[in-house]
């Protein structure tokens, strides 16, 4: 029997659900515990700290010399010293020596010479010079750390001096994460490769995580089956054991086997079921035995959002503090950024600082994506009442990297290589990690109008000229007239089918993908491979039309590899190395060359000079040609 489909009930703005959310829960406080001074760091003081004792405790010598009254040392100077006798308040101390009764400052050593009668004095003071007086730094009895301050290094050293052993904190708060489905795998427990439908369990781990940051005490149990009556033991359990959070991770959304709204109905109040924001849409918050209770969506980059808009904030206010603003900075659009009107969308983005402004590049992939997550310099929200970004747009973006990372990035546009992955790795080991390449794959053409908009620092490209054979440079020509670049020979490598393991179906070439039990997966429009398909099917008389799977498109060499090794398709162009990393035969079509194209007013950037470096050193060269199919004979030559 057909299991009847929840639908979303009136899905809130992120700003009305917020509202719903943060009002239902404003009372909520972590509670407090006294910890040793010594343990406390990082933790948030519950109420102010006075002084125990007056720091210092007494009027102490700030450095070594000589202890006077000032008035009597009126009139010296380093051509005139005064001498002083030897009495009850004229004594040599050390820093930190009480001063003597009567004495109220210090000659220092280097402006006194002892001799018989005393000591020549050859500089004048006025009263408390070069003296700590007694309470100078803290006095008894006065507040020297306000409430709800987290308390750094510095502070438990002030706490320590102030005759202060133990301080109360805000308990942290007690957040348990529930993994739900038949379906979930931990880690730890998987053996090889995943049979089909089985699922990783990760979210748990980040979501653990982003709750430690926020100063909260993250707990994980085990995966629960999303048969109703696991769930609810689940939560009642929860709930039983005073968990000031919980985050049931998936069975949120609508679908006929989400038991999550149902179960939050019936254990306390549902507040909000579905929020107008992409990813993380699915979220659902609910109240249960006054303490919320977060549905948060099984796709990791949803789940975040989830955590961030909500979770996170809400372990802030627990604690009596706000939580902190991310850094954000002006960007300008490196490409048009669609978006659906009713959606407020957070889009990952790489940033860099090109030629004095920072320039940002959506990062594809959906919400399950995770390594769009890692890959991310910053997040870009388009409001929902906008269609997206137009092409040179300016829009603040909030960071997930320091602004000194952006300023120290260099951004690659272009076509996919994994030999970009080999420098971005040997980049950031030379220069301990303080150089770093933030890569989109938008294919060779792609990389040329990314140079073209100042949206790059370099492009990878290996566009075929069909009429020439030569690689690259009439393109240049044609689309890069008024930018003056550099062309930069990186690699040779080789092109050709990826077919699975054993070639199957006996592929031999172009003439077979008319075969209709043959499926292509193809690259993208404007990519280098894509040109040099067209041109070997032209050649030999194919057209697109009559090709299984032409218009199944993928970005990457890795990504079409895949496709093949998955068997969603049967065969596709790319590089030997992809076949070869993932166990699949090859059939050799073109020998090209992939170069690196730089604009002139970059070139000289030390960034650029040290990846130069780089690509030329045995080590890069042994690496690249140990993954198959690349020749590096020519590595380094530049072109034009």
């Amino acid at each position: 029997m057909e299991r009847k489909r929840r639908i979303f009930r009136n899905l809130k703005t992120l700003a009305e659900a917020k509202n719903i959310v943060f009002d239902a829960f404003r009372g909520v406080r972590a509670g407090v515990e006294t910890v040793p001074v010594r343990q406390a760091l990082g933790r948030i003081l519950a109420g102010p700290v006075t002084a125990r004792r007056s720091v210092p405790a007494y009027h102490a010598a700030a450095m070594d010399g000589v202890a006077v009254r000032a008035a009597d040392t009126f009139g010296a100077l380093p051509e005139k010293p005064l001498l002083l006798q030897k009495n009850g308040h004229t004594i040599a101390v050390d820093t930190g020596d009480p001063m003597p009764e009567g004495a109220d400052a210090v000659i220092m050593i280097e402006k006194v010479v002892a001799v018989e009668q005393g000591w020549e004095i050859r500089e004048a003071a006025y009263p408390w010079r070069n003296v700590r007086k007694a309470g100078e730094d803290m006095v008894k009895g006065e507040i020297i750390l306000p409430a709800r301050r987290a308390i750094r290094p510095f502070d438990q050293a002030a706490l320590l001096a102030a005759g202060i052993l133990e301080v109360e904190v805000v308990k942290k708060p007690r957040v348990l994460i529930v993994p739900t489905g038949t379906e979930i795998v931990q880690p730890e427990q998987a053996a090889g490769d995943l049979p089909p439908g089985a699922i990783l369990e990760v979210d748990g781990q980040m979501l653990a995580s982003m709750a430690l940051e926020c100063g909260a005490a993250p707990e994980m149990r085990a995966p629960v089956s999303d048969i109703q009556s696991d769930l609810r033991a689940a939560l009642d359990t929860a709930l039983a054991d005073d968990y000031d959070m919980v985050l049931l991770i998936a069975g949120s959304s609508a679908g006929s086997e989400d038991f999550t709204p149902p179960l939050l109905e019936q254990a306390g109040s549902l507040l909000v079921h579905g929020v107008t924001v992409m990813p993380g849409k699915p979220v659902l918050i609910a109240e249960a035995g006054g303490r919320p209770v977060i549905g948060v969506p099984g796709y990791p980059v949803s789940a975040a959002v989830a955590f961030r808009e909500f979770a996170g904030p809400l372990l802030h206010m627990m604690q009596g503090v706000e939580p902190p603003s991310p850094e954000s900075v002006r960007v300008t659009v490196a490409r048009k950024i669609p978006s659906k009107i009713g959606l407020e969308e957070h889009v990952r983005v790489i940033i860099g600082n090109v030629g004095g402004k920072y320039a940002a590049t959506p990062i594809a992939g959906g919400a399950g994506v995770i390594s769009s997550l890692v890959r991310a310099d910053g997040i870009i929200r388009i409001p929902q009442e906008t269609g997206g970004l137009s092409e040179g747009e300016e829009i603040d973006a909030e960071l997930l990297a320091g602004r000194d990372t952006l300023n120290n990035r260099l951004i690659v546009i272009g076509s996919h290589d994994m030999c970009i992955d080999v420098i971005s790795s040997l980049l950031k080991e030379k220069t301990g990690g303080r150089v770093q390449i933030s890569s989109s794959n938008a294919g060779s053409m792609g990389g040329l109008t990314a140079i073209r908009k100042r949206a790059a620092h370099f492009a990878g490209s290996h566009l075929l000229d069909t009429e020439t054979g030569e690689y690259n440079l009439s393109y240049i020509k044609k689309y890069l007239s008024s930018t003056p670049v550099k062309l930069v020979t990186l690699v040779h490598r080789w092109q050709g089918f990826m077919v699975a393991a054993g070639n199957p179906k006996g592929i031999r070439g172009v003439e077979d993908l008319r075969r209709p039990d043959v499926t292509l997966v193809n690259r993208q429009a404007g990519s280098g491979t894509r040109i040099l398909l067209d041109y070997e099917m032209d050649k030999a008389g194919i057209s697109p039309d009559a090709v299984a799977g032409y218009l199944n498109e993928e970005y990457t060499h890795m990504n079409v590899a895949m496709a093949v090794a998955s068997g969603a398709a049967d065969v596709g162009l790319g590089i030997n190395a992809a076949a070869r990393a993932l166990g699949l035969d090859f059939i050799p079509v073109s020998r090209e060359r992939y170069d690196l194209v730089i604009p002139e007013e970059f070139f000289g950037d030390p960034k650029i000079q040290t990846m130069l470096d780089i690509i030329e050193t045995d080590e890069f060269k042994t690496i690249v040609e140990g993954m198959g199919g690349y020749e590096t004979g020519e590595t380094g030559r530049v072109v034009i």
